[in-house]
């Protein structure tokens, strides 16, 4: 996942949290002001209706004319009046009043409301479960009780307020047994905020899709000015660090702004020259120290080479003083012609493997025989290996398309270092096989071996733990460079006192073999012509 999807869904995330936790607190906001104001009205509704029957009781009932729709109250003591002219009135009490008050109030959809008591004279009065609690509680010193029911129809606001017995109120309740300040009964207020409900929802999903709106427009301007502002210099900065160095200074365009951003470009430019400055510096050094390398190999080749051609060269000045002894016999002269031959041909011989084993050139790539090349070597170091017991394996056993010059170079400089090993003699074993289409070239020897810390660091340009003047420390580090450039890789195991085990795997192409993409060529005739 890119850091651009982290940040955006970081943001989305974050804005995600804080609209949800917006609807939340807002919704329960809303339904406490809309509890709030029920409460508030059905209190005001209590005052009003407990005003009412105050009124109906300090003028002794209210009476109205008797018609099909005010019949007379079984309940009273007296419910009917009859006037001087005949006409009939009935009387209302405050329930009564009270409880067709609510009748109308119930049609209204405000609410309703009724009058309720434990020992009610009308059972229709009786209360339900709110009304009984709330009537208990009154009795225990509480001067109301509010819940919120839920109903077929939607949630109720549930609201009791205590009815205190008053004077004016002993004329119908006194044979009830009670007196002046008990608590009789209660007024019961039913307020539907089924609508409050509605409301809170159609808010909820409008600010719902505000929040989505303003998170999809946060995340889009968000993604525009990450794109602008980090994503474009950042794949500025990754362009040049890939072209980089093969590219020129300066590199590719940078952000060049007054920010971090811009700070970095600065920095990775500044680096980038310094880097060139060390790459021609190390670069200069790397090659005079290869010079130097190839000089230490030849001159450590130095006292094998003198053997080799003065073994010759004293049975040619054997051969010419006997001839100059005798000039006239034909016999000696024809001999002693054919021994001169001999002596110049392996002189001439020894020469040619000493300059091709100093000679830089780019990779030829032409037919080989690998384990020619392997016995070439250890014949042009035969002087140095008196002391160690050489056993080979040769099995690579054919013809391939690789630069011989390349493998001697991998050979010789292995080879030397193995024997720098064993200053007191030993074994060394050379190996060669064929495996996946590569070669597998194993130098073993029975030397003194090297610590991890020493292994860690044997390729390492300049490194040596030779004496001063019998290495340069860029012997392993050129062979290395020479196997990459073959595209192949070379392994190392070794401890201390137990010798080291250099295995070197090159890929192999027989393409060559067969006239293709790399023309043969052939490798040079050893037979030279001595006028040359």
């Amino acid at each position: 996942m890119t850091l651009k999807v982290r940040f955006i869904l970081a943001v989305v995330a974050i804005l995600g949290i804080s609209s949800g936790a917006l609807i939340i607190y807002t919704s329960e906001l809303q339904n406490r002001l809309v509890i709030g104001q029920a409460e508030q009205q059905a209190r005001m509704l209590a005052k009003q209706v407990l005003l009412t029957r105050q009124w109906v009781a300090d003028h002794q009932g209210l009476f109205l004319v008797q018609s099909d729709t005010a019949r007379p109250n079984a309940f009273l003591h007296e419910p009917v009046m009859t006037t001087a002219s005949g006409l009939v009135l009935v009387k209302r009490n405050p329930a009564m009043v009270t409880r067709e008050l609510s009748e109308y109030a119930a049609r209204s959809g405000m609410g309703w409301f009724r009058v309720t008591s434990l020992r009610p004279v009308n059972p229709a009065n009786g209360p339900d479960t709110f009304e009984e609690a709330s009537l208990q509680d009154f009795q225990e010193g509480r001067i109301e009780r509010i819940a919120v029911d839920r109903t077929t129809a939607g949630r109720v606001l549930r609201y009791a307020a205590p009815l205190i017995t008053e004077p004016s109120c002993l004329t119908c309740h006194s044979e009830h047994g009670y007196q002046p300040g008990d608590i009789r009964g209660a007024l019961s207020i039913t307020i539907p905020i089924g609508w409050a409900d509605a409301f809170i929802q159609r808010n909820n999903i409008t600010i719902l899709i505000l929040g989505g709106c303003s998170i999809l427009a946060a995340a889009a301007v968000m993604l525009f000015l990450f794109n602008r502002l980090v994503t474009r210099p950042v794949e500025q900065l990754v362009r040049a660090m890939a072209a980089f160095p093969e590219q020129s200074l300066p590199p590719l365009p940078l952000p060049n702004r007054p920010d971090e951003l811009g700070q970095l470009a600065a920095g990775f430019t500044a680096l980038c020259r310094r880097l060139s400055t060390s790459q021609q510096a190390l670069a200069v050094a790397g090659e005079k120290g290869y010079h130097a390398e190839k000089l230490a190999a030849l001159g450590q080749l130095t006292a094998g080479i003198a053997h080799e051609i003065n073994n010759p060269l004293a049975g040619m000045l054997n051969c010419v003083t006997s001839m100059q002894k005798e000039p006239d016999n034909v016999d000696l002269q024809k001999r002693y012609l054919a021994l001169l031959h001999k002596g110049l041909r392996r002189i001439e011989q020894t020469m040619r493997q000493l300059l091709n084993y100093g000679r830089i050139e780019p990779l030829r790539i032409h037919q080989v025989d690998i384990d020619t090349v392997i016995l070439d070597c250890l014949e042009l170091l035969g002087h140095r290996l008196r002391n160690i017991v050489v056993d080979l394996d040769l099995r690579f056993n054919g013809l391939c398309c690789i630069d011989s010059e390349a493998i001697k170079q991998i050979v010789m400089n292995i080879t030397l270092n193995a024997i720098q090993a064993m200053p007191e003699g030993g074994r060394l074993a050379i190996a060669s096989r064929e495996e996946d289409q590569s070669v597998v070239l194993t130098i073993a020897d029975s030397g003194m071996g090297m610590s991890d810390d020493i292994l860690d660091r044997i390729f390492d340009p300049f490194f040596t733990t030779k004496e001063v003047g019998e290495g340069t420390g860029l012997g392993l580090a050129v062979t290395l460079a020479m196997v990459q450039r073959l595209n192949g890789r070379i392994d190392v195991r070794s401890r201390p006192d137990e010798g080291a085990v250099f295995t070197v795997t090159l890929p192999v192409d027989r393409h060559c073999l067969n006239g293709g993409s790399h023309p043969a060529t052939p490798p040079e005739d050893n037979e030279t012509d001595p006028a040359r």
